[in-house]
Order: C-alpha cells, then sequence, then structure tokens
C-alpha cells in the first residue's frame, strides 16, 4: 500500500482518453495531471514531515479547507452579482442555478462582511441600493 500515491490518485485522478476535447489534446492534459500528482504528493509529504500527522487526516483538512475556500468564492461572487453589478443587479434564479442554491439561499448567503471584502477586492463601493449597511454598534 502506497498511502501518499493512493490519497493523490484520489485527489487528482488522470484524465482518461475520451475526457478531453478535442482529443488531441488529451496527452497534454494527462502530462498536467501527472505532474500536479507529483506537485501535491511532494506537499503532502511536506506536510506530514511538518506536522507529524496521519496522511488522510491531512488530506482530509486540506480538502475541507479548499471546500470552505470554495464557498467563501461562491459567497463573493454572489455580492458581487447582486450588489456591484450596477441598476441591474443579477436575478435570483440564474444564480440560484448557477450556484446550486436555492432563490432564497441566495438572499442569505452572503453578508455585509463579504460585501466589504468583494469592495475590497475590486477596488469600489456597491452599486446597488440593496447593499446592507454595517451592522449598529451595541449599546454600552
Amino acid at each position: 500500500m502506497n498511502l501518499i500515491g493512493d490519497i493523490t490518485a484520489i485527489r487528482i485522478p488522470l484524465p482518461q482518453p475520451g475526457d478531453v476535447t478535442p482529443q488531441e489534446l488529451y496527452p497534454d492534459a494527462r502530462e498536467e495531471a501527472e505532474q500536479a500528482r507529483e506537485n501535491y504528493a511532494f506537499a503532502l509529504e511536506a506536510q506530514h514531515d511538518d506536522l507529524q500527522e496521519d496522511l488522510l487526516l491531512i488530506a482530509l483538512g486540506n480538502a475541507r479547507a479548499a471546500r470552505e475556500a470554495a464557498d467563501r468564492e461562491i459567497r463573493h461572487l454572489l455580492a458581487y452579482g447582486r450588489e456591484f453589478h450596477g441598476d441591474r443587479p443579477y436575478k435570483l434564479e440564474p444564480l440560484a442555478h448557477a450556484s446550486g442554491m436555492t432563490p432564497s439561499g441566495i438572499r442569505t448567503a452572503y453578508g455585509s462582511s463579504e460585501i466589504d471584502a468583494v469592495a475590497r477586492q475590486i477596488g469600489r463601493t456597491p452599486d446597488s441600493r440593496r447593499a446592507r449597511l454595517p451592522a449598529a454598534p451595541e449599546p454600552s
């Protein structure tokens, strides 16, 4: 059993013939995946050496961190589409479909912290009148 090899194969599957279009790009795609596997295996082993933790638990933690980063990116993109897209923000239905959420879920998926983060990232304030105002300070 090669734990690093097994985890790497799960994390970065190799493309199969027919997976890549156009077909003539298949060798390049396979080579890229093999390089990504080598890089991930090296990084995983380095993490294991540094942390002295179980490889599978490290890989699971990495996957969880990637999922959290993807969720954060989705919230930021939703905030952008609704709050920074001029006078005609994206409608809830297409955003819901693209994000795998419900329209009502879009309304609560992001808040003022996401709006503030997007504003910092793109260097401008929200266009929308719907942009949530910062919460009022707690009375002392």
